[in-house]
């Protein structure tokens, strides 16, 4: 093995065994920090310097991505105005690996003064940073994983993780929800999942009706022209029953030559899947997958037939 490859599997271990470190210090503290954050009025400001201001900024994107409103401000542009941002009712999270970061705790007695509840997280639980914080999570880890100690990386792994978990508790106590988080992401393919309808992604002209009288080699004809693999029985404006592909594929071996003349009443499928024109794309994919099926019936409060979500054409 090379030495780029033990080096690079030493670092995910001992990364790894920093997380696995950090189980011991989840202690009442953070109980009282999801608490806190959970009663705060205001927002959430999460504030570091350097790789923590970065992981910081992660952290808040998270949060607020799930349900708790947060953002990141760089403490050194809080001296220069942006100090405003923080107000009553509000929570900082102030970073610091080493807990002793001069320029995060310059502006300590300003939230002090304000009364601004503070949750610190750093590696250091004798720190002024702890000392100062209304409550503390200690992130310190063993070791870097950096060949020379140095560089920041099992501590910056162990806080973004920690702000993780911290996040999936605060989903937990707010009941979030997959709903709600497509309420954050309307843009993502979870979002569209979520939040897009049948009727916004459903086929509504051309589609391929045929009375169940008829026979089957014009349910054929019907079928193809359509390029659904499927037609769909009307009677009196009411949907009776659809032919797929694989009733087609069964009736060519059961009946031979005759299948041709046998009327589409006699093949069809008596209870197709329906669903209404505000049902959710997400819904309809269960269902597909349940059913083992690629189509869905739309159809309105009178049980007409408005359209045909496909999962090969809207690529759901």
């Amino acid at each position: 093995m090379s030495v780029y490859k033990q080096t690079a599997i030493q670092c995910l271990r001992d990364e790894a065994d920093a997380l696995l470190a950090l189980i011991p210090n989840i202690d009442d503290d953070f109980d009282k920090a999801v608490e806190l954050i959970l009663s705060a009025r205001g927002k959430l400001v999460v504030t570091g310097v350097g790789k923590s201001g970065h992981i910081g900024a992660k952290i808040a994107a998270t949060l607020s991505s799930t349900g708790t409103p947060s953002f990141f401000i760089n403490p050194l542009d809080a001296f220069h105005g942006d100090l405003g941002v923080i107000a009553q009712g509000d929570i900082v999270m102030a970073i610091s690996n080493s807990g002793q970061t001069d320029e995060l705790l310059r502006f300590f007695p300003y939230l002090i003064a304000k009364k601004i509840p503070i949750i610190g997280m750093s590696g250091n639980a004798s720190s002024l940073l702890a000392q100062y914080s209304t409550v503390h999570l200690n992130i310190s880890v063993g070791h870097e994983a950096c060949p020379m100690g140095l560089a920041p990386t099992s501590s910056t792994t162990a806080t973004l993780a920690l702000g993780d978990a911290l996040a999936c508790a605060l989903i937990v106590a707010r009941d979030f929800k997959a709903g709600d988080f497509a309420q954050f992401h309307p843009g993502g393919a979870l979002g569209r999942r979520l939040l897009t309808r049948a009727c916004d992604v459903m086929q509504s002209e051309n589609l391929p009706t045929i009375a169940p009288t008829a026979q089957m080699g014009e349910a054929l004809v019907a079928m193809t022209s359509g390029r659904l693999g499927m037609c769909i029985a009307i009677e009196d404006r009411r949907i009776v029953g659809v032919i797929t592909d694989g009733d087609i594929r069964r009736g060519m071996e059961r009946f031979g030559d005759s299948f041709f003349v046998r009327t589409v009443a006699e093949m069809m499928s008596r209870k197709p899947i329906s669903v209404r024109p505000e049902t959710k794309v997400s819904e309809i994919e269960n269902l597909l997958q349940q059913h083992k099926i690629h189509s869905v019936l739309v159809i309105n409060d009178d049980e007409e037939l408005v359209g045909v979500v496909d999962s090969f054409r809207t690529m759901i």
